[in-house]
């Protein structure tokens, strides 16, 4: 599985208040290195926004750079950082993005466009997540930086979107898990397949990966002899997921040893399965 996170809608979400109304003006000129020299704070803006605009992003990077370099105490100066860590964005320089977001929050946290720039630091990870069969780091990163951006700012739209892409990276995580887990499994390492898979139905039981992730504890649990554990929790995967392809595994592999799915109030699924039964 691939993840694919999108960039399309992004733009839309840049504040309005960051983009005046010269924004439309025409641009700079090719992407060859500017001299600058002392201008007043607005005419610098008015440069870098018309190079964001024609996406001539490394020369927006610099402009705005320039607007906070000349005129550091401008109103000017504060609405050109973030907007270098925007253009930063655009420029697939995540890490300069984060470096000029990080500086922004500790040098302007009660800005209002502070919740802004949180939601962008946060998509700086979400944009580099990998596939399940890499290291998920950025993965990890991602999930704090939106649970960050919901903690902080709930009713903003930076928040609803966190909520979303959240759902997301959490599938992704689980997925990971899962991937490793099938690993162990595979070679018959059953203790350190358990654990994976006890991960994801413990903590993202609400991902697409729960169903199998039971299953898969009903594989090891038969494979180790603990035959009670596997008939509880293909109990509690039929009760869910009654006409999935993992119920109708895990029951055939019952079925095999003359076993059936049947509760067991003394399992630990009971405690951390939230729709047992």
């Amino acid at each position: 599985m691939r993840f694919y996170p999108s960039r399309k809608a992004l733009p839309l979400l840049l504040p309005a208040l960051l983009l005046p109304a010269f924004l439309l003006l025409a641009g700079c000129s090719g992407d060859k290195e500017k001299t600058f020299v002392e201008k007043p704070a607005e005419e610098l803006y008015e440069e870098a926004v018309a190079a964001l605009q024609e996406k001539e992003y490394k020369n927006a990077v610099t402009a705005f750079e320039e607007v906070e370099r000349q005129h550091p105490y401008s109103v000017w100066a504060t609405r050109a950082q973030i907007m270098a860590a925007f253009s930063q964005y655009q420029q697939l320089d995540y890490d300069g993005a984060v470096a000029t977001l990080d500086r922004f929050i500790q040098l302007h946290p009660g800005n209002a466009q502070i919740s802004y720039a949180y939601y962008l630091r946060a998509l700086c990870f979400y944009e580099r997540i990998p596939d399940v069969h890499r290291d998920q780091t950025f993965t990890r990163n991602t999930e704090r930086a939106l649970r960050d951006v919901i903690s902080r700012y709930p009713d903003t739209a930076y928040a609803r979107d966190a909520v979303i892409k959240l759902s997301l990276v959490y599938d992704q995580i689980a997925g990971a898990e899962m991937e490793v887990g099938r690993y162990y499994l595979g070679r018959h390492l059953y203790q350190s397949a358990l654990g994976r898979f006890q991960l994801v139905v413990r903590d993202y039981q609400t991902t697409s990966h729960a169903a199998e992730a039971l299953h898969r504890l009903v594989e090891c649990y038969l494979a180790l002899g603990i035959n009670k554990e596997a008939q509880a929790i293909a109990a509690v995967l039929g009760y869910n997921f009654p006409g999935s392809e993992w119920y109708e595994n895990s029951y055939d592999l019952l079925e095999g040893r003359n076993l059936a799915p049947k509760e067991n109030e003394d399992s630990w699924i009971g405690k951390v399965w939230k729709k047992v039964f």
